[in-house]
């Protein structure tokens, strides 16, 4: 494994390019356990974010990211509106979560490990992203330069407050507790 010194996010590339999220090309995607036997999926439709990359000094990469707590959709209405509830993200309190990375660490060849604080119903902890398949430089049909990249990382939804669940006869419990978050992002070079 081949590993840079993990640097603060304040520091800056001279080099550096700010990135600016596009929802149209990119997925905030979500999957936890359910009646412990499928993992049922969601996403989240609303969200914005920047990035500050550059290639040759990863490790002074910035994430600045805003998910809109609401706009979440799990293709069941029932279960939305339990999610978007009290007992789980009580989108109405808390309409937004938010990730402002810390450090970033370079990791094998192009991928980074990304460490910020993840903000949810008010509750912020550490959560530190994989991100792989970062790609080069690619300009778009309307001369856009663009990159892309993968990411996740799996949080205990009990840490932020969640912990509505119900005991199953058989063992175990409704909604598993641990989470995973996958991205996949497009972004487009800022004006």
């Amino acid at each position: 494994m081949n590993a840079i010194t993990a640097a603060p996010t304040g520091t800056v590339s001279p080099t550096a390019t700010r990135w600016t999220l596009d929802p149209g090309h990119s997925a905030v995607g979500f999957s936890v356990r359910h009646l412990m036997i499928t993992n049922v999926r969601g996403e989240f439709e609303k969200f914005r974010g920047n990035v500050t990359y550059d290639k040759a000094h990863p490790e002074a990469t910035r994430i600045d990211a805003t998910i809109e707590v609401a706009s979440l959709n799990t293709r069941e209405a029932k279960r939305d509106t339990d999610l978007r509830s009290p007992l789980f993200f009580d989108a109405d309190s808390y309409p937004d979560m938010t990730f402002v990375s810390k450090n970033v660490r370079a990791v094998g060849d192009g991928n980074v490990e990304v460490t910020g604080d993840l903000t949810i119903r008010g509750t912020t902890h550490e959560v530190t992203l994989s991100v792989v398949d970062i790609s080069a430089v690619q300009v778009d049909m309307r001369g856009n330069p663009r990159i892309g990249a993968r990411a996740e990382a799996k949080i205990k939804r009990s840490d932020y407050g969640m912990t509505w669940n119900k005991a199953l006869e058989t063992g175990g419990v409704v909604v598993g507790d641990v989470v995973t978050i996958t991205l996949e992002v497009s972004l487009v070079k800022a004006a």
